[in-house]
């Protein structure tokens, strides 16, 4: 597959007209995500093209009231097929074993693994999609920078991002147009700060 042309030419499309030519190739097509801000933007683009696709969610135990709403809001309003997939330990007990590591920690790595590179791979390895629907963006970490609309992993799946060269300016037109509402207090507990990679995306992407 020849992905620097296809990126070109799914540039000057909507995210929609991208989506629909994703799913045309698809398979078993699946969409993560965390619903944590402008989440939103890319579970409506995907489920107004195919209300039935698989929306995987991957809880660490840690996410804000706010979110935990707004993800419920968002399940029973847009009718979600959502598959929920959480850490094998609860977050109470991890409270106790180790509470949430400094990013410097060495128990930093073994949090990580539990309460999201785990659950990830769990749901991959059972949906086990060729195509996978993102909200990664350019401009959101160096490494995302390296990516583009469609990228493949080193598993083959086809990694898709419609709303890969969005802005939020742009974005934040886009829910408004489609009277969508924003998640602004979202909290991850392996990232920290903004910038920085978790090391779902790195483990499974390939240049």
């Amino acid at each position: 597959m020849d992905l620097k042309n296809i990126n070109i030419e799914l540039k000057e499309k909507s995210p929609e007209e991208i989506i629909k030519w994703a799913l045309s190739i698809a398979k078993k097509p699946v969409l993560t995500t965390n619903f944590r801000p402008y989440e939103v933007a890319i579970i409506y683009a995907c489920t107004q093209v195919d209300n039935n696709i698989p929306v995987v969610w991957c809880d660490t135990g840690y996410n804000t009231p706010q979110t935990y709403r707004h993800a419920e809001k968002l399940i029973n309003d847009l009718k979600l097929n959502i598959h929920l997939y959480a850490p094998k330990q609860t977050a109470a007990h991890r409270d106790v074993v180790m509470g949430i590591p400094d990013v410097d920690s060495p128990l930093h790595e073994i949090f990580t693994e539990q309460v999201k590179l785990e659950p990830f791979r769990r749901a991959m390895k059972e949906h086990k999609p060729d195509v996978w629907f993102t909200n990664l963006r350019k401009g959101q970490t160096a490494f995302r920078d390296s990516l583009d609309i469609v990228s493949q992993g080193t598993d083959g799946i086809l990694k898709v991002s419609p709303f890969y060269h969005y802005t939020d300016t742009q974005l934040d037109v886009y829910l408004n147009e489609h009277k969508l509402e924003n998640e602004f207090k979202y909290f991850d507990p392996t990232k920290v700060l903004e910038n920085r990679e978790c090391g779902l995306h790195i483990a499974t992407t390939e240049k």
